[in-house]
């Protein structure tokens, strides 16, 4: 049986690595750990679907509310969107995955290794 490549993640990282550098580290923490679940083999192919088309619509020009002309509500539709998607595969998020987003955060955000941020109440 012939395993099929369903999503190029290596195009849509460049996009997003940018994008949350940009964004900030509070901002790019669930954003990478939607790209971890994305990536792992134990995601259904329907979330990993879901993730991708979240967070391709993140990187991607086209907007259905565009940020230039409605400032405030131009975000909802991407907060929303992201939202909705991370508040269903965080069930997948691995003690392994957390540590490679914070690695990673350290290594973009170095002025911040020193503090956490409070994720729990």
């Amino acid at each position: 049986m012939k395993k099929e490549k369903v999503i190029n993640s290596s195009a849509l990282w460049k996009k997003l690595s940018d994008y949350v550098r940009k964004a900030g580290r509070v901002s790019a923490r669930p954003i990478l750990l939607m790209y971890q679940v994305m990536k792992s083999p134990k995601t259904s192919k329907k979330d990993k679907l879901l993730i991708f088309a979240a967070l391709s619509y993140l990187v991607l020009p086209v907007d259905l509310l565009p940020a230039k002309r409605l400032p405030v509500l131009g975000w909802l539709d991407e907060v929303f969107s992201l939202t909705v998607v991370y508040q269903r595969v965080c069930k997948y998020i691995t003690p392994e995955m957390e540590y490679k987003v914070n690695h990673t955060l350290d290594k973009w955000f170095p002025e911040y290794k020193e503090y956490e941020v409070l994720t729990e109440a």
